[in-house]
């Protein structure tokens, strides 16, 4: 209250002294010309000459607090604004009037006599007293901005071009503009907007053409700028792919201005050029990305219990991230690799400074530890992203793949139902859908156990968020194909052919939040639109050229042929499945024949007896013909199928 009061009492802002002293030499300027000008080519008039000396040391101060309680001094120059303006035009006028009256008022204690300041030194005042006002402010906001250009450009600037003449560009080139110590100066602007076409900006920048390829190069071969920067955060990944493709046959680098949605989980400021980056694979794939507000789609998790198992995994660590921002009650970190646990936790409570975190020690296949923690923390919501993932790795280790992705889910969603935990939430994969390997498989046998449990526990939602690659993630082929580019090739594809869907992380990660929210019917499958599928082989060749590298030149390509088992193209439903739609943007609902519980708990009996015995090829054998009897029979009625 005494500091609003303080505000109220004093409008001037602690750093405007030097602007008060400025303003005063102006003003007394001002006035001096009025009276000069008045009687330019003959000599004043006595009385004016006294009625100047003894009004002067009056008129400047009286008008400086009129300007002051205009609120003229509570904004620095360089961010000048019109309503600044507006209120130096509305002081000035005030301060004339004042001053009028002011010498109307004392005419005889200043002359003795009756006494008025001429129509002419009047009107003269009033408007030097605001050109030169004005013009100082305008002067020095120029300045500041970076429009009064210096004639000598410093040694090493680069010149840039700019994609996107909206507000993202403009925000790149203003910032530009005002440090010159970045030594990058902005050439023009590419803009798709045929009304843009030619136009000038406030910087005198045109825009040169449009992101069409042709244009694009001929701009470019124009300009030839020192570097291209994406100011487009919202452009679709095929525009971005063109602006790259085509900058780098010329050997121009390229970086892009971060989305808003990347800032907010960077936690980072809106500082535009520290935060310009250089391209990335999932910039240019040619799909359009999903950001979602978590805060709002995330909203039911608020003030909860929230747990998240494998929270030390690629996918579990981002849930982790993003369910943080909703502002969880307590958010539990289950994992059984300590160093990964250790790294999630730290970096919550240390860097983003999130205090509700438990890390809990445990292996899912455990019960009684499980058990343990849900005594002791009582979630209402799970995430349960603890999996193997690795293909091959878990072709070489089938009955652990089974134990760990298969029979530690049917443990965890059956505990969840025990302790009526209202929602649970299994992150599936495309390779569950008509699996070939023992990935797939253990990834399918948990999915049909989180909708089994559904059926015995009506008093807890299940659901099941099925999707494919995520860009990034510890199973994903782009951190293999980045270390062999490192390693100086030669980067290894199993066959040309081979295509994947691919989503990063953080989309795939707030569409499983959305997910969890969606179920209406308990021990639904929801999958993911993953845009269209993306062949290895461009992939492979795209990575290359991102690192400034030759496909076939400087990194070789190798074609080694595929994994037993391992599919060409992958899918994202079953054939017994339809797909069906929801309020939730990219989530589609699998529609399928509901399982018997029964056949469910028998076929896992079965299961679990073939991995206690370790017998890996009757396990590998009777888990592939499961899924053979599940799209004869959809319902699971008849009888299980025989090792």
């Amino acid at each position: 209250m005494r500091r609003r009061l303080r505000s109220a009492a004093l409008p001037i802002h602690r750093h405007s002294l030097k602007q008060l002293v400025v303003d005063g030499a102006l003003v007394a300027l001002a006035y001096l010309l009025a009276f000069w000008l008045r009687f330019v080519g003959s000599r004043w008039p006595s009385r004016y000459h006294v009625l100047f000396n003894r009004t002067i040391w009056w008129v400047v101060p009286l008008t400086l607090i009129v300007l002051a309680a205009f609120g003229v001094y509570q904004r620095l120059w360089k961010y000048i604004g019109r309503r600044d303006f507006e209120a130096i035009g509305k002081g000035v006028v005030v301060a004339t009037l004042l001053v009028v009256g002011g010498v109307a008022l004392l005419g005889h204690d200043l002359l003795g006599a009756r006494a008025e300041l001429p129509v002419s030194v009047i009107a003269t005042f009033l408007l030097l007293c605001a050109a030169l006002l004005a013009g100082a402010r305008f002067v020095t906001h120029l300045i500041a901005e970076g429009r009064v250009r210096s004639l000598s450009v410093p040694k090493g600037t680069r010149q840039v071009l700019v994609v996107g003449a909206g507000e993202g560009g403009r925000l790149v080139v203003r910032e530009l503009m005002r440090n010159p110590a970045l030594r990058m100066r902005p050439v023009g602007f590419i803009d798709d907007d045929p009304r843009k076409q030619g136009l000038k900006d406030e910087y005198g920048l045109r825009v040169l053409g449009t992101t069409d390829k042709r244009d694009f190069a001929r701009v470019l071969d124009d300009v030839e700028p020192d570097e291209v920067l994406m100011a487009i955060p919202s452009a679709p990944g095929t525009v971005r792919a063109t602006v790259y493709t085509t900058s780098r046959e010329r050997g121009i680098p390229v970086r892009t201005m971060p989305t808003m949605f990347e800032l907010l989980q960077d936690g980072g400021g809106l500082n535009v050029t520290r935060q310009l980056r250089e391209v990335r694979v999932e910039d240019i794939l040619g799909r359009e990305p999903v950001h979602m507000e978590v805060e709002r789609v995330g909203a039911y998790l608020a003030g909860q219990v929230v747990m998240v198992t494998g929270a030390g995994g690629s996918i579990g660590g981002e849930l982790c991230r993003q369910i943080a921002r909703v502002g969880p009650r307590k958010l539990i970190l289950v994992d059984h690799a300590e160093d990964n646990l250790f790294e999630i936790s730290r970096e919550l409570s240390e860097d983003r400074h999130v205090n509700v975190t438990v890390p809990v020690l445990a292996d899912c296949k455990e019960e009684e530890r499980l058990r343990e923690v849900m005594s002791e923390h009582r979630p209402s919501v799970i995430f349960h992203a603890a999996a193997y993932k690795h293909v091959a790795m878990m072709e070489m280790n089938p009955v652990e793949a089974v134990r760990n992705n298969s029979l530690a889910t049917l443990l965890m969603a059956r505990i969840a139902g025990e302790f009526e935990v209202r929602t649970f939430v299994l992150i599936s994969t495309d390779k569950a859908v008509k699996p070939a390997t023992v990935m797939g498989a253990s990834k399918a046998l948990a999915e049909w156990a989180v909708e089994a449990m559904a059926a015995r526990h009506p008093q807890t939602r299940y659901a099941t968020v099925r999707f494919g690659n995520v860009l990034g993630s510890s199973g994903s082929v782009v951190p293999i194909f980045r270390r062999q580019i490192a390693a100086g090739g030669p980067i290894t594809v199993t066959d040309e052919r081979m295509s994947r869907y691919f989503m990063t992380i953080p989309e795939a990660v707030q569409l499983v939040i959305r997910a969890g929210s969606l179920t209406e019917h308990s021990g639904e499958v929801f999958v993911l639109e993953m845009g269209e599928p993306i062949k290895i082989m461009d992939l492979a060749k795209t990575m290359i050229e991102l690192s400034g590298l030759k496909p076939g030149t400087d990194i070789a390509i190798e074609v080694v042929g595929a994994r037993p088992g391992e599919k060409f193209h992958e899918v994202l439903y079953n054939p017994y499945e339809r797909p069906q739609p929801t309020p939730a943007q990219k989530i589609i609902r699998a529609e399928r024949e509901r399982l018997d519980p029964d056949w469910v708990r028998e076929t896992f009996d079965h299961i679990n007896l073939l991995v206690l015995e370790g017998d890996a090829a009757a396990l590998a054998e009777h888990v592939s013909k499961l899924d053979a009897a599940r799209l004869a029979d959809p319902a699971g009625s008849a009888e299980p199928a025989a090792s």
